[in-house]
């Protein structure tokens, strides 16, 4: 009797333990032995475009039990920190335009998969392990020019790019098109951080944002990464009004929400996390393609901080812009762009 009670126990303690195997997905571990790395041009600390990548990926091993790792190239050696990254991980995500030698990377690491945020492949249906993120920034840049301009008093509205590129260009022309949407008089003037390292450059970012403040601008819209916070800084020395990029930066850059108006959200954290939390929950893997995140799949939109934060955009100006947006995502506003 005493045998047979004991092989009872032991069979409860079997059945119980695979009963905890069986339970991951309830437990939030659906993720567990899959490992990501994410890899910056820069570093983190932008409150924007790398800190947003950042939180998608903190996420996946909050609630997903991913293992993840980072590494900040510190704007040197982009294709041996990929490489660095596919040697260990089963998905590497590089974010931005520098990690153009994924061509030639993901087919070296045919086992691991890439999700690369921001840009398109050349050659991209010829990479089957590679998925490229991109964002319809000029939806929302459109809303920001329209308060951009709405909320002017001089009638010149500005922008402060990183760089010279693509991307950047394709917020410029959706705020172009949103500030005379709502001014059709309405005077638009950028410029572009100078040097190399353009989105990790405030002091340039804070010139760039003085200068055309000289030119009238009296509300400047950043997409400049860390350089940003320049342009923060300059607004709030020389009293006038900014927009922020990517994250809700009332809140990420709360020091200068009495500057900040409003943000253009481009949520790069939740599509990184939802490419992830598809492949792990689906088990299934749609590389060789482009996946853009835009306004009408909730990636792309304007926000105005919380409930402790300043709210200089007024209701009835908030209450057009949600109209707007409604236009876009419904096809009757067409928002010119860069991307091809």
């Amino acid at each position: 009797m005493k045998k047979s009670i004991s092989l009872l126990l032991v069979l409860a303690l079997i059945l119980s333990a695979f009963s905890l195997v069986g339970c991951g997905s309830e437990d939030g571990a659906e993720g567990e032995g899959l490992s990501v790395c994410l890899v910056v041009p820069t570093g983190f600390g932008d409150k924007s475009f790398n800190d947003s990548a950042k939180e998608g990926v903190d996420k996946l091993k909050a609630d997903l039990g991913v293992n993840v790792s980072y590494i900040e190239c510190k704007s040197e050696s982009y294709k041996q920190q990929m490489m660095n990254a596919a040697d260990t991980a089963d998905i590497v995500i590089p974010v931005g335009w520098e990690f153009w030698e994924i061509t030639e990377v993901a087919p070296e690491y045919p086992d691991t998969k890439f999700i690369w945020i921001d840009n398109v492949a050349d050659g991209i249906e010829n990479i089957p392990n590679l998925l490229c993120v991109t964002y319809a920034q000029n939806e929302g840049s459109f809303l920001a020019g329209y308060i951009a301009a709405t909320m002017s008093n001089t009638g010149v509205v500005g922008a402060v790019g990183g760089a010279d590129a693509d991307v950047v260009n394709d917020f410029f022309v959706g705020y172009k098109q949103g500030a005379e949407y709502a001014n059709p008089d309405v005077k638009f003037v950028k410029r572009y951080v100078p040097g190399e390292d353009g989105y990790e450059n405030p002091a340039g970012g804070k010139e760039c944002a003085q200068a055309l403040h000289d030119e009238g601008a009296d509300v400047i819209f950043q997409v400049a990464g860390n350089s940003g916070n320049g342009v923060f800084e300059a607004a709030q020395e020389g009293g006038f009004y900014v927009i922020g990029v990517d994250m809700d930066q009332k809140i990420s850059a709360s020091t200068f929400d009495d500057v900040i108006i409003c943000s253009m959200v481009k949520k790069v954290g939740d599509s990184i996390f939802e490419a992830v939390r598809k492949y792990i929950e689906d088990e299934s893997w749609e590389g060789g393609r482009v996946w853009v995140a835009d306004m009408a799949t909730g990636y792309i939109g304007i926000a105005y901080g919380d409930e402790n934060s300043t709210q200089q955009v007024p209701d009835e100006l908030k209450a057009d812009v949600e109209d707007l947006s409604q236009k876009i995502v419904s096809g009757e506003i067409e928002v010119e762009t860069t991307r091809q």
